[in-house]
């Protein structure tokens, strides 16, 4: 190998070097607005559903009685607690405020509404329905494994903790 050989590769790897430095930069920094787009997302669903839910309270207690089989509650309870949580947690996600809890309570709210009703689901349980619970719960996942983000107020009160030191 020559001078001119080896200065190449060695230029070609401070580039490459570089260029990936640049890519991993750029997606750090899309994080923080991929998972406000994904608590926005999901939030908006579980509290239209809520919202729902409130409308039709008897069409509500009547799927509770009739439909889902939420374990352990008896179907009024599960009711008025399913509807709490749908209506009472996405803010805590959309906003970014004890964004892990929020985000934790609402993987909770989405699994037992998938396991409540997948008794009625045809096998396999292959369905739109199923596929946006899974959706959702890998949604809300991301947020509880790495928080809601710089883009919250979670991450802003972060900031502003570090910045006080």
């Amino acid at each position: 190998m020559n001078v001119h050989t080896a200065a190449c590769r060695l230029s070609a790897g401070r580039w490459l070097a570089r260029a990936w430095a640049s890519l991993t930069r750029a997606l750090e920094w899309l994080q923080s607005p991929a998972l406000l787009a994904a608590r926005l997302y999901v939030a908006d669903v579980f509290f239209a559903s809520g919202l729902e839910s409130l409308r039709s309270w008897d069409a509500t207690l009547w799927l509770y009685q009739n439909m889902f089989q939420v374990p352990l509650l008896p179907p009024d309870v599960a009711a008025v607690a399913g509807t709490a949580g749908e209506l009472l947690l996405p803010p805590l996600v959309a906003f970014g405020v004890f964004g892990r809890f929020g985000a934790l309570g609402l993987f909770v709210v989405n699994a037992v509404a998938f396991l409540s009703y997948r008794h009625t689901l045809p096998v396999p349980s292959l369905t739109p329905a199923a596929l946006f619970h899974a959706i959702w719960g890998i949604l809300i996942a991301l947020v509880v494994l790495w928080g809601p983000g710089r883009w919250s107020v979670d991450g802003w009160r972060s900031t502003r903790r570090r910045t006080q030191r």
